[in-house]
């Protein structure tokens, strides 16, 4: 059975059916508790608890880690991005740890920004190092992969498209929340990954709503084949994997990404932004994001991530 561990300033947890436990260990990092699964075990069947709703939840993965995530990743978002998902690539591209931000603290837009995005992602959580040419395959990859969680890969769109790199538009502090749990998965449970839906509202509004296994396209084996091909992992380190469609951003429709591509790029770009600039779906200052991931029957539930979008004046 899987096991949901949350974390405080001070403290890491298990969940309960009673509440939550505190785990018993001397681990500062993801990496480190990961190591002590013996603690984690041990927690659950812990006498003494607290409501979760008394604990000040932050991030479950800890930073410095490396932040890798695949571009997109769901054939609906391919189409949205004016794609197609029988050709587009397996691809990724790196967020700074700086970004990661706790699941219930302010997504603060910097003032620069006019274009703010969300994606709902599923996180995969490393529990062991992963050298270059490690061979994974269907039948070890649950050996490498301890965990998930809920993300949203947070965008300023403004800054991606024109410097056509992600690095920097995706990375700026608390472009990352993740959790409110880490949800370490026992002997089985991985097979259940394509069997999340993912679900993120806008002020109670749903915008992105997808089954996994109805619309990945590269699942965590491939993406994991690929990225030990170059990349050393180490254990804590997170792995976003692609968001469905439904995000503020979406391709122009034909006629005029033709009519665009035959202006100086200065005036496509600032045509463009000024026709996105209309978009009610970019996120505003006051904005409530909620995101959830679970199974049908519950069986496999990541919680329910609730942030609060605030503009830097």
């Amino acid at each position: 059975m899987s096991i949901s561990v949350l974390r405080t300033t001070d403290s890491w947890w298990v969940q309960t059916s009673a509440g939550a436990a505190r785990v018993d260990t001397a681990a500062t990092t993801t990496a480190e508790l990961l190591r002590d699964r013996a603690a984690i075990d041990a927690a659950m069947t812990v006498g003494e608890v607290v409501p979760v709703e008394t604990l000040d939840l932050i991030s479950p993965v800890t930073a410095p880690c490396r932040v890798v995530a695949q571009m997109t990743n769901y054939a609906s978002h391919v189409k949205d991005s004016g794609m197609n998902p029988e050709t587009v690539p397996l691809t990724f591209f790196r967020k700074a740890s700086g970004s990661i931000n706790g699941p219930f603290d302010d997504v603060v837009k910097p003032e620069h920004v006019r274009l703010l995005d969300y994606e709902i992602e599923i996180g995969l959580v490393l529990g062991r190092p992963v050298p270059v040419g490690t061979a994974i395959t269907d039948d070890n990859v649950a050996n490498f992969v301890a965990g998930l969680v809920i993300t949203n890969d947070v965008s300023a769109r403004d800054v991606q498209l024109p410097k056509t790199q992600f690095y920097e538009a995706k990375s700026y502090p608390t472009f990352t929340p993740v959790g409110p749990a880490l949800v370490v998965l026992d002997e089985g449970d991985f097979s259940r990954f394509t069997d999340l839906r993912l679900v993120l509202r806008v002020n109670g509004q749903v915008r992105q709503d997808m089954t996994i296994g109805t619309d990945m396209i590269y699942r965590p084996v491939q993406a994991l084949q690929t990225l030990t091909k170059f990349q050393r992992l180490d254990a804590g380190d997170l792995i976003l994997t692609g968001t469905p469609g439904g995000t503020a951003l979406a391709a122009p429709p034909k006629p005029i990404e033709i009519i665009g591509s035959l202006l100086p790029p200065a005036l496509k770009w600032k045509s463009f932004f000024k026709a996105q600039a209309k978009n009610p779906k970019y996120l505003k200052d006051g904005d409530i994001l909620e995101l959830s991931a679970a199974t049908e029957d519950g069986k496999l539930d990541l919680g329910i991530q609730r942030t609060r979008v605030r503009y830097t004046r």
